[in-house]
């Protein structure tokens, strides 16, 4: 007869619907109750999507069934309401003080979303709002760089992480933890503990808007932060070519699996503007316009190669802190943060 230890471990088989990591590992196991023969499985999930605890019910049983000695198998999946956020109506920040989430995501690497993510929160604060950038990409911070700052955060009397200040904005990243050659050698568990550190035990003060700057892809730590805090909807980054574009679909299917609102695409390195004045379209051309178009979400900006971006990126003073009128990427930003009505 199997212990209640063994029947979790089998449990580990079964992955949540669209993301590599297990419900066990979740924490969605509730209880394994084993009386002889028979065994009952509890699971708690938090969705509006009736497809998550119908795969969940399917892909347990089809665990338990194929062990021998397991005669009857039950499996009770209670579903709870995910947060409200979405629409108008601003979903209630399980952060204490903070009034909006964003989070800004990719479905892979290198399309500039970190470059997204930070100008996008200068943006927001130029429009007088209180805002924090929470740099949740472990294995490669980069806030730190483009924000110019090598400063270490203290801690508060309560153990709360003081975030750092630069242009304006809190910030927080692991880059401020460690030396500049570093490496970030942690696996997926602990990875998981550090992201809910940031969030959670971090005194972010009174913001109007934190921003998320996501890892790339839809693995754990994604699904780890919709978990954690009740965000009000994700930005999704992409450059034209399709083989960014194909990932850029998975992200917004995961997302609107986890009910999180899509506020629209930003199709990123979209040209490049010659000395002659002809834009030259190097990812291919208009890639992000059909995307937004085809899934039904609003395309937020389309953003040039530009050389004082990279340049401010590198200094640590992003591009969004030159006034509009002297650069067309900057003009981007603003105008794309007016047209999210934040």
């Amino acid at each position: 007869m199997m212990s209640a230890d063994e029947i979790r471990e089998l449990l580990k088989q079964v992955k949540y619907p669209g993301f590599s990591r297990d419900i066990v590992s979740f924490g969605l196991v509730k209880a394994v109750e084993v009386n002889g023969g028979d065994v009952t499985v509890r699971v708690e999930v938090a969705t509006k999507d009736a497809q998550v605890p119908q795969t969940i019910f399917k892909d347990v049983h089809a665990v338990l069934e194929r062990v021998e000695g397991i005669g009857h198998a039950k499996v009770d999946i209670e579903v709870k309401d995910a947060p409200e956020a979405a629409g108008g109506a601003v979903g209630k920040s399980s952060i204490p003080g903070v009034k909006r989430i964003i989070a800004v995501a990719s479905g892979k690497g290198g399309v500039g979303k970190s470059t997204v993510a930070a100008n996008l929160a200068v943006a927001l604060s130029a429009r007088g709002l209180k805002v924090g950038l929470c740099d949740c990409d472990l294995y490669g911070p980069s806030v730190a760089q483009m924000f110019g700052t090598t400063e270490r955060p203290d801690a508060n009397e309560h153990d709360e992480i003081i975030p750092i200040e630069a242009h304006g904005l809190k910030l927080m990243s692991m880059g401020f933890l460690l030396e500049d050659k570093s490496p970030v050698i942690v696996r997926g568990p602990m990875a998981t503990r550090y992201t809910q550190q940031f969030l959670r035990q971090v005194a972010w003060g009174e913001l109007d808007v934190l921003v998320l700057d996501l890892p790339p892809g839809t693995g754990d730590i994604q699904l780890t932060i919709v978990q954690t805090v009740a965000v009000d909807g994700v930005v999704i980054v992409t450059t034209p070519q399709e083989v960014a574009l194909i990932d850029a679909r998975k992200a917004v299917a995961m997302f609107a699996k986890v009910n999180v609102p899509i506020l629209g695409l930003i199709e990123n390195m979209a040209w490049f503007e010659g000395d002659d004045g002809k834009k030259y379209y190097i990812f291919g051309e208009g890639g992000g316009v059909r995307e937004a178009e085809d899934m039904n979400v609003p395309l937020l900006a389309r953003i040039p190669i530009d050389l004082p971006t990279g340049r401010g990126g590198d200094e640590g003073r992003p591009v969004a802190l030159l006034p509009a009128s002297e650069n067309k990427v900057s003009a981007a930003f603003h105008a794309m943060v007016a047209g999210l009505n934040v």
